[in-house]
């Protein structure tokens, strides 16, 4: 059974900087939740209701599927069991002004926030700082409390996909880290439960789920679409799309084919790289392009045909439907509302102690976070990276899509070429049918 690793700490950080947590909770394996229950008269007598392994129902709920198991629900304990159960379970907490609800969204100080505020000034001129740098982020499950300065939340975390372990199962591939499809602002769910003292908390979050149905609306908040069960180390599925049989980056254009009987979406890049391998098969190293002999030759093609006109094919009617361009929007923040019985949480020792709570530590591989903004180039299926061989037109033609004409300007960057246009326009065709759009 895989389970992730706890994250490595820096022995440099002293222990009287974290905050102090003596709670700690665990996935139960199935076979002991039911020898558990066969054994469960004669322990009747030591901790009662306590023995027994609640069953945490996921709040994450993935379009996609896992191979594995159906969900992401599993059996856990907190130990010390007797402790826990004994301490006041309440709605919400009070911490700095700000009110936090059962199944919100935080962000969690780590040993990078104390780094950060250690620096003071130096971090400050060194350039702005993102959550996503330094700060975790988690929902909250559960919230108790023995008193004001004993408050504690049971979490599900939330991992950036540069933290995705090594070994994680991604459709057929084992993957680690980010992938070309995760976007900047990108997150993934969980069942990787833990316990913090609340002072580690450093501010609300606002994460939203992104589908099928809304994933036209991906804007600057977080979002998730991807599952990771870390029984398995498997991530639920995503759709894959276009030729390349990839699944999309939210933060990247997708285009669709406006051909009814096909409709697939295309990344962008996919249509960009096959109009300019065209144009490099065409004019290659040394030809230059000449709009003017393009269009003799038109005139002389249609010379040739038959008086009579062509009858309008289904083919040519859908070519002539307007093109969906899929691109980034804002999208609506959701908030929590309404107000309970809530413990208002004494911040004895500011973000500093609190920072750490990682007196358990966030579990799984500890991999390097990449800058925040940072994209990765997709790699088509058939091609290697950058390779030359796979892109000779690299270094000699650009293309920028022009979405409001359905077409691609391609500039000629060519240098010793004399003659012919250095800037024009090429037609775009479906990666899947061959439709032209326009």
């Amino acid at each position: 059974m895989a389970s992730a690793r706890k994250r490595p700490r820096d022995p440099a950080l002293d222990e009287a900087n974290r905050a102090e947590c003596r709670f700690f909770a665990r996935r139960v394996d199935p076979k002991e939740r039911d020898s558990k229950k066969k054994r469960r008269r004669k322990d009747e007598g030591s901790e009662g209701e306590n023995t027994k392994f609640p069953m945490q129902l996921s709040p994450f709920a993935p379009a996609g599927k896992f191979k594995t198991h159906e969900n992401l629900d599993i059996p856990y304990a907190v130990e010390p069991s007797r402790g826990w159960h004994e301490m006041t379970r309440y709605n919400s907490f009070v911490l700095n002004g700000s009110k936090y609800f059962s199944d919100n969204y935080i962000y969690v100080a780590n040993e990078n926030t104390v780094r950060r505020q250690k620096a003071g000034s130096t971090a400050s001129s060194s350039g702005r700082q993102t959550h996503s740098d330094d700060d975790w982020v988690a929902r909250i499950l559960e919230i108790r409390a023995s008193d004001e300065h004993h408050v504690y939340a049971r979490i599900y975390w939330m991992y950036w996909p540069d933290e995705l372990p090594e070994g994680t199962v991604d459709g057929k591939k084992l993957v680690s880290g980010r992938q070309p499809y995760h976007g900047q602002n990108e997150l993934i769910a969980s069942n990787h439960m833990d316990i913090i003292n609340v002072v580690s908390v450093t501010q609300q979050a606002t994460v939203n789920q992104v589908t099928d149905e809304n994933d036209d609306q991906i804007q600057s908040a977080l979002y998730w679409r991807q599952g990771l069960d870390l029984r398995t180390l498997e991530l639920s599925s995503v759709d894959r799309i276009c030729k390349c049989n990839e699944p999309g980056n939210p933060d990247k254009m997708l285009v669709a084919c406006p051909n009814t009987s096909c409709g697939k979406w295309m990344h962008e890049e996919c249509l960009k790289d096959a109009v300019l391998l065209k144009v490099w098969n065409e004019l290659g190293a040394n030809k230059p392009y000449k709009a003017k002999e393009c269009a003799s030759d038109k005139q002389a093609d249609s010379a040739k045909r038959p008086l009579s006109p062509d009858e309008p094919t289904s083919a040519t009617v859908a070519a002539q439907l307007p093109i969906q361009v899929k691109t980034e929007s804002d999208n609506k923040e959701t908030k929590k509302s309404g107000t309970q019985d809530s413990v208002d949480a004494k911040d004895a020792s500011a973000t500093q102690s609190a920072a750490g709570q990682a007196s358990n530590g966030r579990g799984g591989s500890a991999t390097a976070k990449s800058t925040a903004g940072k994209t990765t180039g997709h790699n088509k299926r058939g091609k290697k990276g950058n390779n030359s061989a796979a892109r000779p037109y690299k270094g000699r033609f650009e293309a920028t899509f022009k979405p409001e004409i359905d077409k691609y300007e391609i500039e000629d960057l060519r240098k010793g070429v004399e003659g012919g246009q250095k800037t024009w326009l090429e037609e775009v065709h479906c990666l899947c049918c061959g439709t032209r759009m326009d």
